[in-house]
């Protein structure tokens, strides 16, 4: 039995998986905004942790026919997690953990200095051979695109854009050492495609914008321009966004074979990783068979959730986060939330919190405990357990993961 709530609208439902949490109305309204555009298929989903994003709401899931919105897929695109389990337990840690934070820390170019750069980039001045071969398949499609679109490129050049691959960046990005319900450890983290995403996704946003000039007084919110299926951009945006996403999947990749470097000259006993990596993509577009038709599915923070796929929902940086799998619920277009979604912004978290406010809700874990990340504290979010109940009927839980170790950008 499905757990949403019905809303209906002009033209099409909303299915909103949303009892039990907090849910703003200007979200909801974002919602219909995009409910009511001529080109979704079927319906339209909000998931648990849905809040208000830029033309679309963050936490929703958009099925279209023959046509993509920029900005429902936003500009950190491919923007996911990566999570493996270790065989160390819980005592294998030690009781400090200052020197694991220490060591991802260095080992993880992670901030921001300016334009989105990395602000500890020094050591990638040369691009690790290893990580060049294993980029080479995102060459081609990168200088392909910017023959056709020089202001994507970098200033810098493509040396650059390979030189972020490996690196967190900031905001709601993280590194994360947990603790599932055995003592086992994992690994977990939260990242995307950096510089060359947003780059991407601000100018194809901005591009169908000016391609539907003349129409665009007729659409809801401006920041609904969309490119039809057969229009000048739209086969250059698929190939934009694609690259976005591959490059993204691959920056996880990096830095989670980066963070078991860091974790193995951090004098634990010798480890190895058990079971298969999970590595899921939560702000991104794909291609999907639904209901008989090939559809867009655009996932605006949500993870597809098909049957038996693997993802990864995590909490803020005190609470729990939940290794899942999917239960391949149709009606949500096989798909789940990707976090635990905020409750403010965060100007407005920084203004409500204190420092001893995160102090509590950081309680035992080894993490940044200063003023400038008050506006990722635990308390802007909404409680994991109440979106995790929300959506009983479209994952099982498989693992639930407390942090002791938090590395913020």
């Amino acid at each position: 039995m499905s757990n949403y709530q019905l809303i209906n609208t002009a033209k099409h439902d909303i299915k909103a998986w949303i009892k039990g949490v907090n849910f703003e109305e200007s979200a909801l309204q974002q919602l219909v905004n995009v409910a009511n555009l001529p080109f979704i298929y079927k319906w339209i989903c909000a998931m648990p942790d849905a809040h208000v994003g830029i033309g679309a709401t963050v936490g929703s899931v958009i099925p279209t026919l023959g046509a993509i919105i920029p900005a429902s897929v936003g500009v950190d695109i491919g923007c996911g997690m990566v999570a493996v389990k270790t065989s160390l337990k819980a005592n294998d840690l030690p009781d400090d953990l200052a020197k694991i934070r220490s060591n991802i820390e260095r080992k993880i170019p992670h901030g921001r200095s300016d334009g989105g750069g990395s602000r500890d980039l020094g050591s990638f001045h040369d691009i690790p051979p290893k990580h060049l071969e294993r980029a080479q398949p995102l060459i081609t499609p990168y200088e392909g695109i910017v023959i056709k679109h020089p202001k994507i490129a970098s200033k810098k050049g493509l040396h650059n854009i390979l030189k972020h691959l490996g690196t967190l960046g900031t905001g709601n990005h993280f590194i994360e050492i947990c603790l599932d319900e055995n003592n086992q450890v994992w690994i977990m983290l939260h990242s995307g495609s950096r510089g060359i995403g947003n780059k991407i996704g601000n100018y194809f946003i901005e591009l169908a914008k000016q391609d539907m000039m003349s129409e665009i007084k007729n659409l809801p919110d401006k920041d609904l321009a969309y490119f039809k299926e057969g229009s000048s951009y739209f086969n250059d945006y698929i190939e934009a966004v694609s690259f976005a996403q591959d490059y993204a999947y691959l920056n996880r990749q990096i830095m989670l074979e980066n963070v078991i470097l860091a974790m193995q000259q951090s004098a634990l006993p010798p480890f190895v990783i058990k079971d298969e990596v999970i590595n899921c993509h939560h702000n991104y577009v794909a291609k999907e068979m639904h209901y008989g038709n090939y559809v867009y599915v655009t996932r605006k923070g949500a993870v597809k959730a098909g049957l038996d796929d693997m993802g990864i929902i995590p909490g803020s940086m005190g609470v729990a986060s939940y290794i899942v799998k999917g239960k391949g619920n149709g009606e949500s277009f096989n798909s789940c939330s990707h976090g635990a979604g905020r409750t403010m912004s965060r100007h407005a978290a920084k203004a409500k919190f204190t420092l001893e406010d995160h102090l509590k809700a950081t309680l035992g874990v080894e993490c940044r405990k200063d003023l400038e990340v008050i506006d990722e504290t635990p308390l802007a979010y909404k409680p994991i357990e109440n979106v995790m109940k929300a959506q009983e009927d479209l994952v099982d839980i498989v693992h639930k993961l407390k942090q002791v170790v938090c590395v913020k950008g």
